[in-house]
C-alpha cells in the first residue's frame, strides 16, 4: 500500500514500471480494449486543438506517439510538434511508430516530466495530454504547466477514461472494465499488474465535472468537456 507520506514519489515509480513493461504491446492493447475506438477519440481530440497547418503543438506524456501523430498530421511537414513522455521505453516505441510515418522530421521526442515541463512560457499554439492524466503525481499541477507552455489563446487538451452515467450502460461498462479487461490485458501482455491498475486508476480518478473545474481553477477559460461513447472518455477544453 502506497503510503500518505511519499504518495506521489511511489505513483510515479509505479506508472514508470507500469509502462515500462508493457510499452511492446500498449498500442495493441488499447486497440482491443476499447474495441478499436481509441483512434477515432483521437481524432477528435487532435481537432479540439484548433491547430492549422505550420504549427506548433505539444503532446504531454505521449507514450508511444500516437497523439503525436495526430497532431502531425495537421501541422504537416511546414510544422512541429514535440512529444514528451519520461518513460525511455514509451519514447523508443514512439520512435518506433513515428518512423513508420511521414512525420519523422516533424515530430521531436523529449524525456521529461508532466509536472515541471522543460519548456519555456508561451512556447506552444496547444498542448495535449492522452490516457495520461490518471497516472501523474499531480492532476492540477500537470494541467498548469500545460497552461504554462501554451501561447494565448491556445488550447489545453486532455482525453481521458471518464465515468458513464446512464445506469444500464454503466453497470455494463464497468463489469466490462473491472473483469474482463484485467483478464484480456494479463492474456495479451503477459503480465497482470498493470491491467489491474487500469480499473483501480479510474475508481480514484476525479469525475469529468471535476476535471473541468481544475481546468477553470488554473485559469483556463471557457472550460468545457465532450463526452464520447457514453462517457466511457472525455475530452476536457480549455484556452489559455
Amino acid at each position: 500500500m502506497l503510503n500518505k507520506g511519499n504518495y506521489n514519489k511511489s505513483k510515479e515509480q509505479y506508472v514508470h514500471e507500469i509502462f515500462t513493461a508493457i510499452a511492446h504491446k500498449y498500442d495493441l492493447l488499447n486497440s482491443i480494449l476499447s474495441l478499436n475506438q481509441d483512434k477515432g477519440w483521437r481524432r477528435f481530440a487532435a481537432g479540439e486543438l484548433n491547430l492549422k497547418p505550420g504549427g506548433n503543438g505539444l503532446d504531454v506524456c505521449c507514450g508511444t506517439g500516437m497523439f503525436a501523430i495526430e497532431q502531425a498530421r495537421i501541422v504537416g511537414r511546414e510544422g512541429k510538434v514535440t512529444a514528451l513522455d519520461f518513460c525511455e521505453n514509451m519514447l523508443a516505441r514512439a520512435k518506433s511508430n513515428i518512423s513508420a510515418t511521414a512525420f519523422s522530421d516533424v515530430i521531436t521526442l523529449v524525456q521529461g516530466n508532466a509536472v515541471d515541463l522543460p519548456f519555456p512560457e508561451g512556447s506552444f499554439d496547444c498542448a495535449s495530454i492522452g490516457f495520461a492524466l490518471r497516472n501523474v503525481p499531480s492532476i492540477e499541477q500537470t494541467i498548469r504547466e500545460m497552461k504554462r507552455v501554451v501561447k494565448k489563446g491556445g488550447k489545453v487538451v486532455s482525453l481521458e477514461l471518464s465515468k458513464p452515467g446512464a445506469p444500464l450502460f454503466k453497470q455494463a461498462y464497468y463489469f466490462y472494465f473491472n473483469n474482463l479487461v484485467p483478464a484480456i490485458g494479463r492474456f495479451w501482455s503477459g503480465v497482470g499488474g498493470p491491467y489491474s491498475y487500469l480499473p483501480n486508476s479510474l475508481k480514484d480518478f476525479p469525475h469529468q465535472e471535476k476535471i473541468r473545474q481544475l481546468f477553470e481553477d488554473v485559469g483556463l477559460e471557457n472550460a468545457h468537456y465532450h463526452e464520447l461513447t457514453g462517457g466511457i472518455v472525455s475530452v476536457h477544453v480549455g484556452t489559455v
